[in-house]
């Protein structure tokens, strides 16, 4: 097969999503009357078309190595078009009410959606670079998408600026990884890098900056401080894809950099994961507690459960990375759950965020209650629901590699997290009930439905999923 052919099979579902956007942006622009639902509609069917080509899609290499179509890319990519999908679902009923209803809103999505495939399928500095930025671009205007609300403002200002920061140290560390190694493709770095003790301290510091500027992207101590923020200030179907698409694409694209072109200096960078590791489970534990706003405690939650994603990672082995992979798989089903049941929390028209304003829902609201109670168990890690199977392979890698003060912290602050996820479900059972919600719309009722299906029946469906992510993990060893 020539290289011009295999560049187009590799690179297909991006250029055809991309094309879908485009149209989808023309139309929007072409029609007299604004048409958001066709828009949205048009969207899901390109994400969906997009995802069958990723699915029946040939394996291979193009672009002279910049890109890679693997089982690993392949695996990250399904699970970042069913975020996307399920945050454009999410959005229909909120967006409407909250008159943010254009066309551009699922459009940004597609194109934010393009640049996390590139991310996953990324080979080479310089290709990780471009996916990386298109998909920050998308979302910076998506946290300001409420242009009239000055937090949504606020929110699409400070994740800008110090997104912005982040792409600055991660430049820069490619620029000395470059400049020491000569090379920005991962095949030919892991080659230069196989024997680590000739590795020069400018190379080392280089691939400090590229792990600083990717933490960002995650949002772990200590490039956290953008998360509670641009939660609580973006509009909740934006705060909705920012925690589940954007996490699996940036951890993806953490995970093939690290391993491939860095995974010969595992001791050079083991430490430093472990420490950002604690320190964000710790920080993800401690720092909901206190918290009133139920947007800003799935904030602090995501920093937690990042921490316990990267425990996979630092023990740098292939049972790691899948369950890195199972981890976020679980992850970002329970997170779109649990999203749903936020978006539901509206009254006379208006949205509201407390989680006062969950008390006696299990009166007013069961099957909601219900809902949220499960979503609320499997973040805490509770057996048999699919958060404590996500834990329990991180956990599980981490003791095959010896890191066991790693996994006894993670267990601890597992135990500590549960508090302010069972505090949830304590205000929804036992205490006096608030006034009842709005009647939601079915889009939220189909998305919970299916995800608390999903967590609730884990263990029964696993199999499939966990030898895709042993395939995955597989493939990135090699």
């Amino acid at each position: 097969m020539s290289a011009v052919v295999m560049n187009w099979i590799v690179a297909l579902p991006e250029l055809v999503l991309a094309v879908c956007g485009m149209a989808i942006l023309l139309l929007g622009v072409a029609q007299k009357r604004e048409n958001p639902l066709l828009a949205s509609m048009l969207s899901i069917g390109a994400l969906v078309l997009a995802g069958v080509l990723v699915v029946s899609g040939s394996r291979g290499q193009g672009y002279e190595g910049q890109l890679i179509s693997d089982a690993f890319s392949t695996f990250l990519a399904v699970l970042i078009l069913v975020g996307a999908a399920l945050a454009i679902m999410l959005s229909l009923e909120y967006n409407q009410l909250q008159r943010i209803y254009r066309f551009e809103f699922p459009v940004l999505i597609v194109f934010a959606a393009v640049g996390m495939m590139v991310m996953v399928k990324a080979t080479n500095l310089m290709s990780l670079y471009l996916g990386l930025e298109l998909q920050s671009l998308a979302i910076y205007v998506l946290a300001a998408f409420a242009r009239d609300d000055l937090r949504s403002a606020e929110a699409g200002l400070k994740y800008f600026v110090l997104g912005c920061l982040a792409s600055g140290l991660l430049l820069y560390g490619i620029s000395l990884v470059y400049g020491f190694s000569g090379s920005m493709d991962f095949a030919r770095l892991s080659r230069a890098f196989a024997t680590p003790a000739s590795v020069s301290a400018g190379l080392v510091v280089g691939m400090v900056f590229v792990l600083a500027g990717l933490a960002f992207k995650v949002s772990v101590v200590p490039f956290h401080m953008w998360t509670p923020d641009v939660y609580e200030g973006a509009p909740t179907p934006v705060t909705t894809f920012i925690a589940t698409a954007p996490k699996v694409a940036a951890m993806g694209l953490l995970l093939r950099t690290m391993i491939v072109p860095f995974g010969h200096l595992l001791a050079q960078w083991q430490q430093l994961v472990v420490l950002v590791s604690i320190a964000s489970m710790v920080l993800g534990a401690l720092g909901a507690i206190g918290q009133v706003n139920i947007k800003r405690l799935m904030a602090y939650s995501a920093i937690g459960h990042m921490g316990y994603a990267l425990i996979g990672l630092a023990a740098g082995t292939e049972a790691g990375v899948r369950g890195v992979l199972i981890y976020l798989l679980v992850y970002m089903v329970m997170s779109a759950g649990a999203f749903a049941v936020i978006l539901a929390m509206r009254r006379r028209g208006m949205a509201v965020e407390a989680i006062a304003d969950l008390a006696g829902l299990s009166s007013t609201d069961p099957a909601l209650a219900l809902l949220m109670t499960i979503f609320m168990f499997s973040l805490a890690g509770i057996p048999p629901l699919s958060g404590f199977f996500g834990k329990f392979y991180v956990f599980l890698a981490a003791v095959q590699a010896g890191q066991w003060t790693l996994a006894i912290i993670g267990v601890l602050t597992s135990v500590v997290g549960a508090y302010y996820y069972i505090r949830i479900v304590k205000v929804m059972y036992f205490d006096e009930p608030a006034a009842r919600f709005d009647v939601r719309h079915p889009a939220i009722s189909i998305a919970g439905g299916a995800t608390a299906l999903f967590t609730v029946l884990f263990l029964a469906i696993a199999g499939p999923f966990i030898s895709a992510a042993d395939l995955a993990a597989k493939a990135l060893f090699g």
